[in-house]
């Protein structure tokens, strides 16, 4: 508990940033899932308190997520009223917590490094270039969207030609400034600076924007209604209470609402353990997060979010991110983002639909550029191909088609780049003259050998010329698939017609093998340990 006072100092400026961030990604992701407006600030409430005191993650925020939104707003319509609909994220929250319980996190331990990288590297160019037209006054598609297709029917490239038709000069000048700020706080001579520690640029924008945005009212340059903030105002604290929906609990026996249960579970959980994986890399300190807490830390939040009318909630890695680059040090940054959010949503929502959309693109906007900067392109190339592949082609699926439907794509490469490497390198073969004549032949197996080496091992054992001596090393290898156990051993029988003298060095006491048991047998021998120990 002391480390997390000793980092109020970080935190508690990290997490004004991350709540500014958040009121209007809350809201757009409430309008894109035909939600009432006041459930998204209802899960970004419980996103951060509820699941940022149970998390594991000391970075990572949680809350409504762009990716859920179709399947939401389906959900919705499918099930025919909203508090129905509060009913299966409740059940989704059971859902998940027993995944959480079953240990089922280690399912985010299975996505390769190039993937989770493209995955940031994607959605900061995303975010990049869905909020220029927001910077230049164009807000007819909402915040918080990820997809290409956007609702407004244009894409993400096509909004650009009628952003070019509607520049809001206000806005404009709010971006630019706002822009030439935050690019100077992040100047070295800045940051040498106390008194602009202490303050962080992203708050500077935001006021400033505020100011502006009361300059301009009342003249030909003002902002419109949905050219800034647009908080539901309640007309007291009994109004604010009566903003909450609860689940109708009559349709328990409805077997849709636990079809979308399921589906809101296995979607939310799957995003969650790709974002917590993503936010530990962006961690300076490289923290790894207990991925199954986790799960259980969501499951009691969208139970909690169902209850009270909020909308799926996720870990999100653009709230998380934004913590990450304002400074935050612990989970006190994503917490108290939640508290903030929930007294300002009660007290002051009037002075928040002040803030111009503007400004905040302009702070989005940074944090693109940092989750996509160059220096991530050229650490990734100088890594090989087989990672900067997958990477690339990570990033072109999500801006392309949307977050989950890109990482499917980029896992799907990455995949074939693994069997690929694994089909072309199942073993080492070494031989002493030119082939065609007799002589000694190595074939050296590899650690693991699976069915997708058979046919390159039989093709290098039905090369070997007659008369030959072949020594066949499986010393290494820990398993050898019984496909090709099979043919070593057909190859055995067949070499005496050859007149080839076939050797085997077997793996030390058990020999050429694919028993898990005779494995764990082998390696409790090797690293001298007891049963016990092993097990």
């Amino acid at each position: 508990m002391s480390t997390y006072f000793k980092s109020l100092k970080n935190d508690l400026p990290a997490s004004i940033i991350v709540f500014l961030v958040a009121v209007p990604l809350c809201l757009g992701i409430a309008l894109a899932s035909g939600a009432p407006l006041f459930s998204g600030i209802i899960a970004g409430i419980v996103g951060g308190i509820v699941c940022g005191a149970l998390s594991g993650s000391q970075l990572g925020v949680s809350g409504p997520a762009a990716g859920l939104a179709v399947i939401v707003l389906t959900a919705i319509q499918d099930l025919g009223a909203f508090e129905t609909f509060l009913l299966a994220v409740v059940f989704a929250g059971v859902f998940q917590f027993i995944l959480g319980v079953l240990k089922a996190g280690i399912i985010g331990y299975y996505f390769p490094d190039s993937v989770i990288k493209g995955m940031l590297a994607g959605i900061g160019v995303i975010i990049f270039l869905k909020q220029i037209p927001h910077a230049f006054g164009y807000d007819k598609n909402h915040e918080g969207s990820l997809a290409f297709v956007q609702n407004d029917g244009h894409n993400t490239f096509s909004q650009f030609y009628y952003m070019l038709e509607s520049i809001t000069p206000a806005a404009l000048i709010i971006s630019s400034v706002s822009l030439f700020i935050l690019i100077l706080w992040e100047q070295k001579f800045m940051k040498n600076i106390k008194l602009f520690k202490m303050i962080q640029g992203p708050l500077v924008v935001v006021a400033l924007g505020i100011i502006l945005n009361l300059v301009f009212a009342g003249s030909n340059m003002a902002l419109s209604s949905d050219q800034v903030v647009s908080l539901p105002v309640a007309d007291s604290i009994a109004g604010f209470f009566n903003l909450f929906t609860f689940p109708d609990f009559t349709q328990w026996n409805n077997p849709q609402v636990y079809t979308v249960a399921i589906t809101i579970a296995i979607v939310a959980s799957l995003e969650t353990l790709l974002c917590l994986e993503a936010t530990d890399k962006l961690d300076p300190q490289k923290r790894v997060s207990p991925a199954n807490k986790e799960l259980r830390a969501q499951g009691v939040g969208n139970l909690i979010s169902g209850l009270i009318g909020g909308l799926p909630i996720t870990q999100v890695i653009v709230r998380s991110s934004t913590n990450i680059q304002s400074g935050g040090k612990t989970k006190m940054s994503a917490i108290m983002h939640g508290v903030i959010l929930l007294g300002s949503a009660m007290l002051i929502p009037a002075v928040l639909n002040l803030i111009p959309l503007s400004s905040l693109a302009a702070i989005l906007i940074l944090v693109g550029y940092k989750l996509a900067k160059p220096a991530l392109f050229k650490s990734m190339y100088k890594t090989g191909w087989t990672n900067f592949i997958p990477f690339i082609i990570t990033i072109v699926a999500i801006v392309f088609t949307d977050l989950l439907m890109g990482i499917g794509i980029g896992m799907a490469v990455a995949i074939f780049f693994v069997l690929y490497e694994n089909y072309r390198k199942p073993f080492f073969f070494e031989q002493d003259q030119e082939l065609g004549e007799s002589g000694n032949f190595t074939l050296k197996l590899s650690e693991d050998v699976t069915f997708l080496n058979k046919a390159n091992i039989q093709r290098a054992l039905q090369i070997i010329p007659e008369n030959s001596t072949v020594t066949i090393d499986a010393s290494k290898s820990i398993n050898i698939h019984h496909d090709v156990i099979e043919i070593i051993e057909e190859f055995e029988i067949n070499a005496q017609s050859k007149k080839i003298t076939v050797n085997i060095i077997e793996r030390e006491q058990k020999g050429i093998t694919n028993s898990p048991m005779a494995i764990l047998e082998n390696t409790v021998k090797d690293f001298n340990l007891e049963p016990e120990m092993a097990n």
